[in-house]
């Protein structure tokens, strides 16, 4: 890790160690939970002293991790890194937190205020960009729920302890942003129902669900194929047709 790493390393991501003994104790405990963890680079782009990676990460929890037994799940997901590099070595890191389902459909409601939209979105991924609820709440779609299925788990990368699980509060947070209204329901979910369907938004709904272990289900790759379901399933038969030419 010397090799690559500057001395004074800056990682950018508060949620991951700091510096570069950190990021090293974080690769050890890494190797140590996936023993088949490897990344394959999808895409590398290289300016000046800036390099952007795109990367696809898969492994199997065959060993303990982050205080957790080995379960034997596997996991596969995408990552996009930000470096600087310095005297060859990467001096920073910055790493892309994935709030673009939350944009979408902010972006929605604000097209079609007279279609209720609801986001749904997991505890885990919430928090990694938790400042678009903030964004959110500054624009205030009054058509727009945003509903978190909180299991307290990291699903997709082995099932770790999210921050909920010790007590963090994103109803709270949601209010705190200044959402219309912000609920947690733990068994009766007709307060959920009211905010989707009925009441003036922007709304929050932080939904309790267990911590099952369900096979994966991710999205195919292909951006042309992912923007035809997403317009067909908006706008039916006319999504297929161009407008025409002034």
């Amino acid at each position: 890790m010397d090799r690559f790493l500057a001395t004074d390393f800056i990682e950018h991501n508060p949620n991951l160690p700091q510096g570069r003994d950190g990021r090293k104790q974080f690769v050890a405990a890494v190797l140590a939970g996936f023993s088949d963890y490897r990344g394959e680079i999808v895409e590398i782009l290289a300016e000046g002293d800036k390099v952007v990676v795109r990367t696809q990460w898969s492994g199997t929890q065959d060993g303990p991790f982050l205080g957790l037994p080995p379960s034997g799940n596997k996991v596969r997901f995408s990552t996009a890194d930000f470096f600087r590099i310095e005297g060859g070595k990467v001096a920073e890191h910055w790493d892309v937190v994935d709030s673009l389902p939350r944009a979408i459909a902010l972006g929605l409601a604000i097209a079609q205020p007279q279609r209720r939209t609801l986001a749904l979105s997991g505890d885990g991924d919430l928090l990694m960009g938790v400042g678009s609820l903030a964004t959110v709440a500054v624009q205030g779609p009054r058509n727009l729920v945003i509903v978190a299925l909180d299991n307290e788990r990291y699903g997709e990368t082995g099932m770790q302890r999210t921050h909920t699980a010790d007590g963090v509060d994103l109803a709270a947070v949601a209010t705190a942003c200044k959402f219309k209204h912000a609920i947690t329901a733990t068994a009766d979910v007709a307060p959920v129902r009211e905010l989707v369907y009925r009441a003036a938004g922007p709304n929050f709904a932080a939904v309790k669900v267990a911590d099952e272990k369900l096979p994966l289900v991710l999205p195919p790759h292909d951006g042309v194929l992912l923007k035809a379901r997403f317009r067909r399933a908006l706008l039916g038969d006319s999504a297929d047709v161009l407008p025409e030419k002034p």
